[in-house]
């Protein structure tokens, strides 16, 4: 699947015009189908689309990974159809929910219900693990070294998940930082990484939707480049996670449950 293309153009620089040649992510329309129905559409880079598809199943609250049975992506002439089979008693489940559906199916909360379902409460998390101030700059320098198609485009999302010690343990990139935090959480769910031993960074800001579905895989610190919207601030705070953002350099601000950030090396704490 491609992810970038060269695109040729024109560039104004030094007083004058001259051509240019720039790589531009790519953008595709991706249709997430449960049991051969359509259920969410999505503009997303069209790459790890068994990711996404598994990690939007999880982070949504549609599956849990035992009900999934098989993930398989079908290109057509107009994008891209991810074909999720689910069990019987989760195929069940959702489609009580889709009755109760008043609204159509589209990007960002996909699939939501109703205003209730987009407010939905937050679980609260139960991860213990603990980081150094210094794993937050830590963290950031080495998401961003590692993002390949945002070194080439300048134009696509991160997620990552770090784990104190050991790094980067998995990292995801994408046009829509919705697609990247679910991406990296179908991932590791995929390869068996536990990221409530770590923290999730990611290089966008901080809104609801990314608090929820941190919550969802029972993620105790979430790490933004960005700052946070209030309500994020106030969802991670009722679901006892820990929100760092603005996090560039070795400097950083903690809205929520700062008790999980030490100052000193975690060596020095007891």
């Amino acid at each position: 699947m491609e992810t970038s293309r060269s695109s040729n153009g024109l560039a104004w620089r030094g007083g004058e015009f001259a051509a240019s040649t720039r790589e531009l992510a790519s953008e595709a329309a991706v249709a997430i189908s449960y049991n051969g129905t359509s259920h969410a559409v999505l503009m997303a880079t069209p790459d790890h689309l068994e990711d996404l598809a598994f990690g939007f199943t999880l982070s949504e609250g549609i599956a849990s990974p035992s009900d999934i049975t098989s993930v398989e992506v079908l290109e057509g002439e107009r994008g891209f159809d991810v074909q999720v089979s689910l069990s019987s008693g989760a195929a069940s489940r959702l489609e009580a929910r889709r009755r109760s559906m008043a609204g159509p199916v589209g990007c960002g909360m996909c699939g939501l219900e109703s205003i209730d379902a987009a407010m939905r409460a937050i679980p609260a998390v139960s991860s213990k693990t603990h980081l150094a101030a210094r794993d937050i700059a830590a963290a950031t320098r080495a998401m961003s070294r590692s993002q390949e198609l945002n070194l080439r485009t300048r134009s696509v999302h991160a997620a990552a998940c770090y784990c104190p010690g050991d790094g980067l343990k998995a990292l995801r990139e994408d046009v829509g930082r919705h697609n990247a935090l679910d991406k990296l959480i179908g991932a590791s769910a995929c390869q068996s990484t536990d990221i409530s031993s770590g923290a999730i960074v990611v290089s966008s800001r901080l809104s609801i939707e990314l608090v929820q579905k941190a919550a969802s895989v029972n993620c105790g610190i979430l790490i933004a480049v960005s700052a946070p919207t209030a309500l994020a601030v106030e969802a991670a705070q009722t679901a006892n996670m820990t929100l760092v953002a603005i996090a560039r350099g070795d400097e950083f601000e903690i809205f929520s449950h700062p008790e999980r950030i030490l100052p000193g090396a975690m060596n020095d704490v007891a």
